[in-house]
């Protein structure tokens, strides 16, 4: 005869193994990372093949997918932590590594072990990026990121290298731009500088006839100009951050004497017309 308790185990392990079965991964944002992962590691295999221009787009492709899978997640009411955690591993690969394999290769070479250091740089503080935001995605608010996301730097690293291509700088020219642009990005990433997410972006809602139409002439400009239009994009972005801190930091300088101690008048009433009450008062 079974015990109660023997009774309650037998019924527990059938259980738990349906629910085991039950588990699984959302397919369809998962396969967006997976893509923007092999977009990444494409992108190392043309730079180390010499083919900068190539590995600089596999890189905008890379963007493309990785923003595709938040949405698409979202959309879908798909989000999981396993999904959470794999595309923070491709983001690392996608736009920390390749874009500083790509800027050691192209610009940082001649700069020896100083070179290599920078794109470490570059490396590491994308990896302590990501490591801040997943420890951090409970807590902070949506609307904006603390710190420079690491595909916003990836972008802009890989405009820069299209943006140069184009206009063929081959001279120390790129050296000096890649570099210093490097060193700016790390210091942005691991920063407490605020950046607008655009999370909040509801697409199936009803806009502005207007936002259409702007969106329709972007791709057009895109389109004829891509080079020029994504460094301007990445690069409005990359400084909207600091000069938005610098915007509030100076308000807050100077704000007036009320907001930083001195006692306000009661609402609705002025200075004059308290004495004239207390004229009346006294008798």
């Amino acid at each position: 005869m079974k015990t109660r308790y023997g009774r309650n185990q037998g019924q527990q392990r059938p259980r738990l193994r349906r629910e085991n079965l039950r588990k699984g991964i959302y397919l369809l944002p998962n396969l967006f990372t997976s893509a923007s992962l092999f977009a990444g590691f494409y992108s190392i295999v043309a730079t180390l093949n010499g083919d900068f221009s190539r590995a600089a787009w596999a890189i905008v492709v890379s963007m493309l997918c990785d923003g595709a899978d938040g949405r698409i997640a979202r959309l879908t009411s798909s989000t999981s932590r396993f999904g959470v955690e794999y595309d923070s591993l491709a983001d690392l690969v996608s736009f920390g590594v390749a874009p500083a394999v790509l800027a050691y290769e192209w610009a940082l070479k001649p700069y020896g072990n100083w070179g290599w250091s920078a794109a470490f740089l570059f490396v590491v503080c994308g990896a302590l990026r990501l490591a801040r935001f997943n420890v951090q995605i409970d807590t902070i608010e949506s609307v904006t990121f603390n710190g420079l996301p690491i595909p916003a730097s990836a972008g802009l690293v890989a405009a820069t290298v299209l943006l140069l291509y184009k206009f063929g700088y081959a001279g120390p020219t790129r050296h000096v731009a890649i570099l210093l642009v490097i060193f700016l990005l790390a210091f942005l990433m691991v920063s407490n500088v605020k950046f607008l997410s655009f999370k909040e972006l509801e697409l199936r809602r009803r806009k502005p006839f207007a936002a259409l139409v702007g969106i329709i002439l972007l791709l057009i400009l895109i389109a004829n100009e891509p080079q020029i239009l994504l460094f301007c994009l990445f690069s409005l972005y990359v400084l909207h951050g600091p000069v938005w801190r610098a915007v509030r930091w100076r308000t807050r300088k100077l704000a007036p004497a009320q907001d930083i101690g001195e006692p306000a008048e009661p609402a609705g009433q002025t200075r004059f017309a308290i004495e004239r009450e207390d004229k009346e008062i006294r008798p």
